[in-house]
């Protein structure tokens, strides 16, 4: 059998190619070489349009040639020409090609802002703190002796309202009126809105 001249070259023939194929099945790879000749540029020329890497349709090209050979056994001429065949894997292979980039793509994003943590200034973040806390001395300072102690053993030492009307020996519905009325004016004098 003469070697059969590239597609890109004048083409090689349906019937060429399907002998080819048949033979390259039996494991002939004088008869691959042939194939690989006739059908490598249209298969870099589909992946490239797909993949529109040139390096990546470089790898993929091979990928679908070994596929070609590997599979070579499976091919069946009246489910259509072997360039049709090649052209169908090759196209798949691009598109997985593509999808696998894409999808490690959105991982490494998806990983990227997972880990993205705003930065802060420490200085600011302290002084913004002390402000707070004059403001909240300044602001428990404007309370009734009763409505300070009241919250000051609430919110800071964690007290009940029932842990904290003991401690000040006051009757329990005075000191939730107390606490109320005490954190109604802190909230106003923090400028709080509700």
């Amino acid at each position: 059998m003469s070697r059969p001249v590239p597609l890109g070259t004048g083409g090689t023939s349906r019937a060429d190619l399907a002998e080819l194929m048949a033979e390259v099945a039996r494991g002939d790879r004088q008869a691959f070489s042939g194939l690989y000749d006739a059908l490598a540029p249209l298969v870099f020329g589909i992946v490239l349009k797909v993949v529109r890497d040139r390096a990546q349709s470089e790898e993929v090209t091979q990928e679908v040639m070994i596929d070609l050979w590997r599979q070579a056994a499976r091919y069946r001429s009246a489910a259509g020409s072997v360039t049709t065949w090649a052209a169908t894997i090759a196209h798949r292979r691009a598109v997985d090609r593509v999808r696998a980039a894409q999808a490690a793509n959105d991982r490494e994003q998806a990983r990227a802002a997972r880990e993205h943590q705003s930065p802060f200034d420490e200085v600011v973040e302290q002084v913004e703190t002390r402000l707070e806390s004059e403001q909240v001395r300044r602001c428990l300072n404007g309370l009734t002796e009763l409505q300070r102690e009241s919250v000051t053993l609430a919110y800071y030492r964690g007290l009940t309202y029932r842990e904290v009307a003991q401690t000040l020996r006051t009757p329990l519905p005075t000191v939730k009126t107390r606490m109320r009325d005490g954190l109604v004016r802190l909230r106003d004098c923090m400028g709080v809105t509700a």
